[in-house]
């Protein structure tokens, strides 16, 4: 009897152990909190630093890779835009860091388009897209033009930083599959790689009634061209679609195979000496928990999020001037 009791108690020990040992989750990879240190008290103070878009929250967020943590974001919610348009920015689906590394430039596929100045996460100007607007990008004269894939388009805007989003002037312009946008500050060129062709648009510099006329159109391989971002410290362009990751070098328009993961790949960043390139590789729907390098191993996890782009906290030296201050279109 003894013996039946002492296997029963043993049994139940066992089985209490076992539970509560599947119940916790492994902890996320490169993730200890006993050994990181804590987040950087400002932006300013980031060493190591990546742009989410994350529609687990609806946010842009910022990540610190040495303390793994999220320690600044912006919502539509905490924001000042106006309740009524808070499902303009359902879905963030770009983020880029815009005048000298002080505002963000981010979108969302309910279609709104904000300019954020990340020191108080004011939104200075925010205007409505539509159409499951992908990307956004700054205009030299402090315009803004946004990508669409419902229906389609390229939409130009004329920031008024004191009158918006009413009444905001914008002109669409039809292009195949929207997906993103680029300005060129070496050539004044805006570049979009849409469906099967890489194009580049001249911008006619009228504030008031700004407009688009097509320069080139290059043949791409495959189809569904989806990130089109500057690779850092160089004249060239990755370029993402739904089978490959490419790099595409303005000198002689000549387009290889980059040596990344694929295929599926939603972002693509790159930055100087020990910033190793970063991907967004789904893991499930359009979105995935996880930012990891080009070979897939991870840099930042946390469970639950939904992060579509990731982006380094970076001067885009490609896009945009030295210096570069915010500019209202007169």
């Amino acid at each position: 009897m003894k013996t039946i009791i002492s296997f029963i108690i043993c049994f139940a020990i066992i089985s209490v152990a076992c539970a509560k040992k599947s119940s916790h989750e492994p902890p996320p990879r490169g993730n200890d909190p006993d050994t990181l240190p804590d987040p950087p008290a400002s932006v300013a103070d980031c060493k190591k630093c990546i742009i989410l878009s994350e529609q687990a929250f609806q946010r842009v967020a910022i990540a610190d890779l040495e303390s793994k943590k999220i320690f600044w974001e912006w919502t539509p919610q905490t924001s000042n835009v106006k309740p009524e348009h808070h499902k303009w920015f359902n879905n963030i689906s770009d983020a880029k860091l815009v005048y000298n590394n002080q505002y963000i430039l981010t979108n969302a596929s309910g279609g709104g388009v904000a300019l954020v100045r990340i020191a108080d996460k004011k939104t200075v100007f925010y205007a409505f897209a539509g159409g499951n607007t992908h990307s956004a990008e700054l205009l030299p004269d402090g315009n803004i033009v946004s990508a669409s894939s419902t229906g389609n388009y390229l939409t130009l805007f004329t920031v008024d930083t004191l009158n918006f989003p009413e009444n905001v002037y914008s002109k669409n312009i039809t292009i195949e599959f929207g997906h993103n946008v680029v300005w060129d500050h070496k050539n004044q060129l805006l570049w979009t790689a849409a469906g099967n062709h890489l194009q580049s648009f001249q911008y006619n510099f009228n504030c008031t009634q700004p407009d688009l006329t097509l320069v080139k159109s290059i043949t791409i391989p495959g189809k569904e061209a989806h990130d089109l971002f500057p690779v850092y410290g160089e004249d060239a362009f990755w370029l993402t679609n739904t089978t490959n990751v490419y790099k595409f070098t303005l000198a002689g328009e000549k387009l290889v195979q980059a040596d990344v993961l694929q295929p599926n790949i939603k972002s693509v960043s790159s930055g100087p000496a020990g910033f190793p390139i970063i991907i967004i590789k789904p893991k499930e729907s359009w979105w995935t928990d996880e930012v990891t390098d080009a070979k897939g191993n991870g840099l930042f996890y946390e469970k639950g999020l939904k992060i579509y782009k990731a982006r380094w906290f970076l001067p885009n030296t490609f896009s945009y001037p030295a210096g570069h201050t915010i500019r209202q279109c007169k």
